[in-house]
């Protein structure tokens, strides 16, 4: 049915670990990927979204890595999402370029909106800090 992306996954577990080190700590992607256990190469393609997005920061050097862009208050779920995988679209006819050949006499159409939109709320109101203080 409906699953996350291995590299949302990685993203989501990446930002939660990078708030738990706090805001002035740098961590490199083997740390990250050592500590969280998960590939580093496929880690690093993720940092690179969630740096790109603004969520994370690049520090350079030889005690370069990553560390956090944004407080975890102000960083939620969704933002994660849209950095890694883009703006979510549950069905074919969700997006701009619909390919759906029942579109326009679709019966299901409004309940998957319907779902589409309470996903995106929950992740665009679940925060990092939230997560830290409910499921750890």
């Amino acid at each position: 049915m409906l699953q996350v992306s291995r590299k949302f996954e990685y993203g989501l577990h990446a930002v939660t670990y990078l708030a738990m080190k706090g805001p002035e700590r740098v961590v490199t992607v083997k740390e990250l990927a050592g500590e969280i256990g998960f590939s580093q190469v496929f880690l690093a393609k993720a940092m690179q979204s969630l740096n790109k997005a603004g969520i994370t920061r690049s520090v350079q050097g030889v005690k370069g890595g990553y560390m956090l862009a944004r407080q975890p208050e102000e960083i939620t779920v969704g933002d994660i999402g849209v950095a890694i995988e883009g703006q979510p679209h549950l069905m074919r006819c969700s997006s701009v370029d619909c390919e759906c050949e029942i579109e326009s006499s679709c019966t299901h159409k409004g309940y998957m909106f319907n779902l589409q939109k309470r996903i995106h709320d929950l992740l665009g109101e679940t925060t990092v800090a939230m997560l830290l203080e409910k499921f750890l």
